[in-house]
């Protein structure tokens, strides 16, 4: 048993220990590629709805600056007024939040799919482990985030720097702009330098999700030992398989036997095989086998046959060529209705009936 503890674990997971790891909350996922997307579509929503958002804040200040002297707390068109100023105010952003929502709510199916976890939430007091906690603390994982962190904030910034350096010659020229002008201006400065630090990142995020993809398929990897515990308890242990098929062995042969006293005739070689044909041409294309056997299962067929007065007739060849061609139910080849049917002509001949 300690042997099986310390295996090493080279399988890759099986389905079930990838669902049960998923409800566990365990998945591979990069914040940083989540990060990437709500910058650059989040920025490219606002740029969109922009104009008219400034356009209402706008004229609720207007209308508040031009109001001021008649409003006081103590007015009742104070209260009005605030109330209208909100409801502006969230109607106009209500698109841009239902964006935001939407884009980050996208991503995270993109990279992990849609399903509801809710053991993943359970508060887990195991993370209060100091022991625990020091474990993860100088991990592998730990020491890479260390790097990540620092190297991704440096990225960040010199994109942000370039992004500010190459449009500084534009800068000398914001004086000399109108205020809507100079507005647009800066809006489209700041779009700009955003979308390409949200590149900056993106490119970050699929280097990270790649990591993470290969973490996790690291964390759930299986020994071998593992892999037959688990398919012993979806599927039973060997003991209890052998036996349903056991049962399901036994179960068919009664069902065969039963079968055996309808039979027109039983064909043998002549000890160790036995097979027991049934012919109804108002019913049947060609004979079928109704029961087959060898060794003792031949013996209880002819015993059984004799018992209800079937003919039992030796014909090595065939009763080698239909045991071994034809499986219980089956119609007998092509190649041996003649036999097959010159051996039923005779017994009906016997019998004084005729062939269909």
């Amino acid at each position: 048993m300690a042997e099986e503890s310390f295996q090493e674990k080279t399988e890759q997971a099986t389905p079930r220990r990838r669902e049960k790891a998923r409800e566990r909350g365990q998945v591979a996922k990069s914040v940083d590629l989540s990060s990437a997307g709500m910058i650059c579509l989040g920025f490219t929503a606002l740029f969109m709805v922009g104009p008219q958002l400034v356009d209402r804040i706008g004229t609720t200040m207007r209308y508040t600056m031009a109001n001021a002297p008649t409003i006081a707390l103590s007015d009742s068109s104070f209260h009005t007024v605030f109330v209208n100023s909100v409801y502006d105010f969230l109607s106009t952003m209500a698109p841009l939040f239902l964006a935001m929502v939407a884009i980050a709510f996208g991503i995270n199916v993109l990279q992990i799919g849609f399903k509801i976890t809710p053991k993943a939430m359970e508060p887990k007091f195991e993370k209060l482990n100091v022991l625990s906690g020091l474990k993860r603390l100088f991990s592998m994982k730990s020491a890479v985030q260390l790097m990540r962190d620092p190297l991704k904030l440096f990225v960040v910034a010199l994109v942000a720097f370039l992004s500010i350096r190459s449009e500084f010659s534009s800068f000398f020229t914001l004086p000399d702009l109108s205020i809507a002008q100079l507005g647009t201006t800066l809006a489209q400065l700041v779009l700009m330098i955003a979308l390409k630090i949200g590149v900056a990142i993106l490119i970050i995020g699929i280097i990270d999700f790649v990591y993470q993809r290969y973490e996790f398929e690291k964390s759930i990897k299986m020994s071998k030992q593992e892999i037959r515990d688990e398919t012993k308890d979806t599927e039973g242990s060997p003991e209890v398989k052998a036996r349903t098929r056991q049962i399901q062995r036994q179960m068919a042969r009664q069902r065969m036997m039963a079968a055996v006293p309808e039979a027109d005739v039983v064909v043998t070689n002549p000890t160790h095989i036995a097979v027991a044909l049934k012919y109804d041409p108002k019913k049947m294309d060609a004979p079928t086998v109704l029961a087959k056997g060898e060794r003792l299962i031949a013996e209880k067929i002819k015993k059984m046959a004799r018992e209800h007065g079937i003919p039992v007739i030796e014909d090595k060849p065939l009763a080698r060529a239909l045991f071994k061609m034809c499986n219980v139910g089956d119609f007998i080849p092509d190649k041996l209705f003649r036999a097959v049917a010159e051996m039923l002509a005779h017994i009906y001949r016997l019998k004084g009936q005729t062939v269909g």
